[in-house]
C-alpha cells in the first residue's frame, strides 16, 4: 500500500505538471489579450453603458451552493485563497483571470495574486487573498448572506496555472438566510442567467455526483440559454461519495445529457481534509489514484481529473476566443469610431496648461454670454409657447410673489393687549416718556416670520426656472 501511495503522489506531480508544461501552454497570446480588455473595459462599464454590451470570452462557473464549486476552483489554481463555510459562500461575482508566468529558479515568490481595486498591491499570501475577498464582499452586502452583482476581480499569475478566465457566481440556493430577500433564488438565477446568456460565454456547469444529476440545476440553466450544449461543459464533482453501486459513467460519457464539450468529473477535498488544511497536491494524487483503482472510470482518462479539466477549459476557451474574435473585432471597430467621432465633437487636443486654461476660460465665457442672454430676452432660440427666462422671473416676482404676500394679513394673531403687555414689559420698574424699540422689534420679527414660506416658494420657482434647459 505504501509504494502504491508513493508512486500515486509521484504521477499525480508528473500529471500536474505535464498540465502545465510549455508544450501544453496553448492560448499564450489570445487569452492574456482578453484579459487586457477586461481590465479595461470593466471600471468604463460603470461609467458609460456602451461599454456593457461589450461582453468578452470567459468562463461562466455555476452551479448549486455546495456543489463544490470552490473546491474544483482551487484545485485549478492549487491554492487555498476562497472564503469556506457551511451556507453560501461566493456572494459577488469573481472574476478570476489565471495567468501563467515561467518560473525563474531561485525565486521564491513564483506566485502572487492581484486585485482589480487594488492594482498596485501583490498578495504572496494566499490566505490575505482569501481575506481580501471577504473584505470586499462585506463592504458590498455586509456581514450576513446579503449578494450583489457587483465584481470582483482577482488575478492569480503562477508557473502551476494555464490561462484561463473564469467568472465564479453565487451558488443557486432556495432557503433565505441571514439578511437576504425572500426572493433570493430569482436574483441569484437572473445574476447568472445574464453571465451565462451571452454568446461569448462558455457555461462551466458544475453538479455534486451524490445528487440526482438529471435535476442539477445548473444543468438545466445551462440547457435553457444553449439547447444544444454547444458551449457548455458539465464538471461532475464528488465522485468518490457516490452511494455503493453507483457511478456516474454514463453522464461522462453524455449518454444521459448530451452536452457537445463533454463532461469532466473530479474528486474533491472532503471538509475534513479543507479543516485539517489537506494540501491540494495530495487531493490531486489521491483523485489520480482513485481513478486508477476505480474499474469503472478505466478508459476515461480524459474524461477524469483535474488537470484534464484545466486543459480542456484553456483549449476551449482559446478557440472559443479565436470564433468569437471576428465579431469582437467588429464591435470595438465600432466603437472606437463612435468614440472619435465624439472627441471630435468636443473640439481639438490641447497640449500646453495654458492652452486649456484659455479654452475654459473661453467655454466659461460663452457660457455666462448665453445664460444672460437667455435672462435678458436676447436668445435667438425664445420659445412663442410660454413665458421663459427673465420673463418668467419677472412673473414670478410680480404676481406670483406679489399675490402671496398680499394674502399675509400682517396683524393676524396681534392684538392691542398684546402691543400693551409687550410695552410695559419692555419699560421694566419704571414709566416711560416715548415707546421702547424693544418690544417693537419682538412684534415686529414674530410678523415677519410670515412672510418665510412665500419668500422660499418664490425663490424656489426663480431656481427652478435658472436651472430649466433649454
Amino acid at each position: 500500500m505504501g509504494k502504491n501511495s508513493k508512486r500515486s503522489n509521484s504521477n499525480s506531480n508528473s500529471d500536474v505538471a505535464q498540465s502545465t508544461h510549455p508544450s501544453f501552454f496553448i492560448g499564450s497570446s489570445v487569452i492574456p489579450i482578453i484579459n487586457k480588455l477586461q481590465d479595461i473595459f470593466s471600471p468604463l462599464g460603470d461609467i458609460d453603458d456602451r461599454f456593457t454590451g461589450l461582453r468578452l470570452p470567459q468562463v461562466a462557473v455555476i452551479g448549486s451552493q455546495s456543489s463544490g464549486k470552490s473546491s474544483v476552483l482551487e484545485a485549478l489554481v492549487g491554492r487555498d485563497f476562497l472564503p469556506r463555510g457551511c451556507d453560501i459562500c461566493t456572494r459577488r461575482p469573481l472574476v478570476l483571470q489565471l495567468e501563467k508566468r515561467s518560473a525563474e529558479i531561485g525565486n521564491d515568490s513564483l506566485e502572487w495574486g492581484e486585485f482589480g481595486h487594488l492594482s498596485e498591491k501583490r498578495f504572496y499570501d494566499f490566505s490575505a487573498i482569501r481575506r481580501e475577498i471577504l473584505a470586499e464582499t462585506e463592504k458590498e452586502v455586509g456581514v450576513n448572506k446579503g449578494v450583489s452583482d457587483k465584481q470582483i476581480r482577482l488575478k492569480i499569475c503562477s508557473p502551476n496555472v494555464l490561462n484561463i478566465t473564469l467568472v465564479d457566481l453565487p451558488g443557486i440556493t432556495k432557503v433565505p438566510v441571514g439578511d437576504q430577500p425572500s426572493d433570493i433564488e430569482a436574483r441569484i438565477r437572473d445574476m447568472i442567467m445574464s453571465y451565462i446568456k451571452q454568446e461569448t460565454s462558455i457555461i462551466l456547469a458544475v453538479s455534486p455526483a451524490n445528487a440526482d444529476l438529471a435535476n442539477s440545476d445548473a444543468l438545466q440553466m445551462a440547457k435553457q440559454v444553449d439547447p444544444t450544449g454547444t458551449r457548455t461543459i458539465g464538471v461532475i464533482t464528488k465522485l468518490d461519495i457516490m452511494d455503493k453501486g453507483t457511478n456516474a459513467r454514463s453522464f461522462l460519457l453524455g449518454k444521459v445529457i448530451p452536452l457537445r464539450l463533454g463532461y469532466i468529473g473530479v474528486v474533491n477535498r472532503s471538509q475534513e481534509d479543507i479543516n485539517n488544511n489537506r494540501p491540494i497536491r495530495e487531493a490531486l494524487a489521491y483523485e489520480e489514484q482513485f481513478f486508477r483503482d476505480y474499474h469503472v472510470y478505466r478508459g476515461l482518462s480524459d474524461r477524469c481529473g483535474i488537470p484534464q479539466l484545466a486543459k480542456k477549459l484553456n483549449q476551449i476557451l482559446e478557440q472559443h476566443i479565436r470564433n468569437v474574435l471576428p465579431t469582437l473585432k467588429t464591435d470595438l471597430t465600432s466603437q472606437l469610431v463612435a468614440a472619435e467621432k465624439e472627441l471630435h465633437a468636443y473640439g481639438e487636443a490641447l497640449e500646453s496648461k495654458g492652452e486649456r486654461g484659455a479654452m475654459l476660460l473661453n467655454i466659461l465665457t460663452k457660457y455666462s454670454e448665453a445664460f444672460s442672454s437667455e435672462v435678458d430676452g436676447k436668445s435667438q432660440a425664445m420659445t412663442t409657447k410660454e413665458l421663459s427666462g427673465g420673463a418668467r422671473i419677472h412673473h414670478i416676482f410680480q404676481s406670483i410673489f406679489v399675490k402671496s404676500l398680499e394674502e399675509v394679513d400682517p396683524c393676524e394673531d396681534l392684538s392691542d393687549e398684546d402691543i400693551r403687555i409687550a410695552i410695559h414689559n419692555a419699560t421694566g420698574p419704571r414709566n416711560a416718556l416715548f415707546v421702547p424699540e424693544v418690544p417693537f422689534e419682538v412684534l415686529v420679527r414674530r410678523q415677519i416670520a410670515r412672510l418665510l414660506d412665500p419668500s422660499l416658494q418664490c425663490l424656489r420657482f426663480v431656481y427652478d426656472e435658472l436651472i430649466k434647459p433649454y
